[in-house]
């Protein structure tokens, strides 16, 4: 998919704040637009969610997860099959949101799924690492949005609510936001110690001011088209789509003020559902994904890359990859979720789980700090994962085997109206929650220059 062109409106026309969500007795909700257009009024809102319904979505096992050792002649196919696994997903979620008949549902969804499970043990048969276990992820169930993150009630049995619930859209609820101000302190750093390496490095490569939108997801599903469900913000690397090789990066033109750097650096866009359409409304990875409203180009944002507390750092290896945070954090929990989300002037409160209502002035902010630790020998994993990893939280140091690499910290930070009314992009099944919220790199670097971002990071100097 090409380039999605986005309406810039006025805020004056934009938005007027409604009611947010009324909650009611027994868990229920009534759930409204949280904001409507000025100019259409009230009247044009979406009829209120009955009261003693819930939210429910469909939960299935992450295959990918599970994969954490795939022979590299294979893992075209597999990563082929993992995103028809999630296609398959979102078109049963998009028939449940139509008919709530889970007994049409949940079956037929687990026989496709079990063909596709199939197909994955087979490939990886031929390349001598069959798998165990993969047919024992095909069920999938129905939950309800009443537990949280990570452990949601499922319904199973054919006599739950699941089938009888609805909702005016997929997410997100009013319990999905909470005050800035209402947070205590949070974020506490490790010390630094005697070899700490403090500097820092900041490439600058604009806000996608150019408009370079598409729902690919290069690292997860190369070569698939669509492969995320959800539109991406790209700033930095050009070239970037489903179908980039190392070579079309390595020689694809970069937004970076630096030309060294054309490192690929992508998010899930952020919208205001404000009832206006966006030029995706119509789209793959928008409307047509469940992911409505008006794109929003971030105020500003941050590529830093920062030290380690306890060591020196060695420069990147080039197309290093890496993922941080869990796009299906609602359903697969939160294990591998690194959503940070705050505001400006309270950035010592940082929020996984929830979107922050920021008071009058202040700005919403999207921090999220990339796994720092390499385990030497290769730019990318099976599962995406376990050639990286994060530093110990407490000491800073990397586990065993490990060398820290320069840390990436990306901060994105948003103007939008104050209180509830926007979302981040995501699976449909995810319900637009919050904790989905992740971050996609891959180092195009350089070399010289990477090998100047290690020695201004362990030098403790400030450098751009």
């Amino acid at each position: 998919m090409g380039r999605t062109s986005r309406k810039r409106s006025r805020l004056a026309r934009r938005m007027v704040a409604a009611s947010a969500a009324v909650i009611m007795g027994g868990g229920g909700l009534i759930a409204v637009n949280v904001y409507a257009n000025a100019e259409e009024g009230t009247d044009q809102q979406p009829p209120p969610q009955s009261a003693g319904q819930q939210v429910s979505t469909i939960s299935c096992p992450d295959v990918g997860n599970q994969l954490p050792e795939v022979p590299d002649a294979a893992r075209g196919d597999v990563d082929r099959q993992l995103a028809d696994l999630d296609g398959q997903i979102t078109e049963a979620y998009g028939q449940f949101e139509r008919t709530r008949d889970k007994e049409s549902l949940l079956q037929p969804l687990e026989e496709k799924r079990r063909d596709t499970l199939d197909g994955i043990a087979d490939t990886l048969d031929q390349a001598g690492a069959r798998p165990e276990g993969l047919d024992s992820m095909a069920p999938c169930t129905l939950r309800a949005d009443d537990q949280g993150q990570g452990g949601g009630q499922e319904q199973n049995d054919g006599q739950g609510q699941g089938e009888e619930q609805g909702r005016s859209g997929n997410g997100p609820e009013a319990g999905d936001f909470v005050e800035i101000q209402s947070v205590r302190p949070n974020v506490n750093r490790p010390r630094d110690g005697r070899n700490a390496s403090r500097g820092t490095f900041t490439t600058k490569c604009g806000r996608n001011e150019n408009g370079k939108f598409n729902p690919d997801n290069v690292i997860v599903a190369p070569g698939v088209s669509n492969g995320a469900h959800h539109m991406h913000d790209y700033v930095g690397n050009q070239a970037t789509d489903a179908f980039s090789s190392d070579d079309d990066l390595a020689n694809g033109r970069t937004s970076c003020r630096n030309q060294g750097d054309k490192s690929t650096y992508y998010w899930p866009v952020l919208r205001l559902q404000n009832g206006q359409d966006e030029d995706d409304a119509q789209a793959d990875g928008g409307g047509k994904d469940q992911n409505v409203g008006e794109i929003q180009t971030p105020a500003s944002v941050s590529l830093k890359f920062a030290g380690n507390p306890v060591s020196k750092v060695v420069p990147m290896p080039r197309f290093l990859r890496i993922i941080t945070g869990d796009a299906k954090a609602f359903t697969n929990g939160d294990a591998n979720a690194n959503a940070s989300w705050s505001c400006t002037g309270f950035e010592n409160r940082q929020l996984k789980d929830k979107y922050p209502i920021c008071p009058e002035g202040s700005k919403v902010v999207r921090t999220f700090n990339f796994q720092s630790c390499w385990d030497g020998q290769n730019t990318d994993s099976a599962n995406h994962r376990t050639h990286v990893a994060f530093a110990d939280p407490r000491s800073g140091a990397c586990p065993r085997g490990f060398r820290a690499v320069p840390q990436l910290v990306q901060r994105i930070v948003y103007d939008v109206p104050p209180g509830p009314g926007f979302a981040v992009d995501s699976f449909p099944e995810q319900l637009h929650k919050p904790v989905t919220d992740h971050g996609d790199f891959i180092n195009v670097f350089d070399e010289r220059l990477m090998r100047r971002v290690a020695k201004c990071v362990n030098s403790g100097q400030r450098c751009t």
